[in-house]
């Protein structure tokens, strides 16, 4: 992708975590033929994971805080399907509508609770996700997602 020319834009509470919000277009050659309209950047300082987050958007009339939580969110969206596609094996899904995907998501997502809370009654100390340092957000989703059915149980 090429560059992000910068100007002086619009200015920011940084209080809030912004750092930026400009507008410009790209400049490197296939970047800029491919997409030729002007885009924003949106520079946030996310405070949760001290990182600094950069979102390019066509998007003009939200201010650049929703931007930001709105990328953020999307984040976590992708995280939660990447991790979907780890550990619930599903292959293909059997419908296309709405509905017939969320009930497979469902179903799929309550058998792997319901291992999960087997192995723990029966104390099996083999971890239904790996052992690696990238899968600690993996269990901290697995345990969110199995904590209510605890109670029940």
């Amino acid at each position: 992708m090429g560059r992000l020319p910068q100007d002086k834009g619009r200015s920011v509470d940084r209080s809030c975590g912004l750092i930026c919000d400009q507008t410009g277009i790209l400049t490197g050659f296939y970047a800029a033929k491919d997409y030729p309209a002007k885009l924003r950047r949106v520079k946030f300082h996310d405070r949760e994971t001290d990182k600094i987050l950069v979102f390019l958007t066509n998007n003009f009339t939200l201010p650049a805080l929703i931007i930001a939580h709105i990328y953020k969110a999307r984040w976590k969206v992708e995280l939660f399907f990447k991790w979907i596609k780890q550990h619930l094996r599903i292959k293909a899904f059997f419908g296309t509508s709405e509905n017939a995907v969320k009930t497979q998501i469902w179903i799929a997502i309550s058998a792997y609770v319901l291992v999960a809370i087997m192995k723990k009654r029966l104390k099996i100390d083999e971890e239904i996700v790996g052992h690696k340092e990238e899968d600690k957000m993996d269990n901290q989703l697995l345990f969110c997602l199995i904590e209510p059915f605890y109670l029940i149980f």
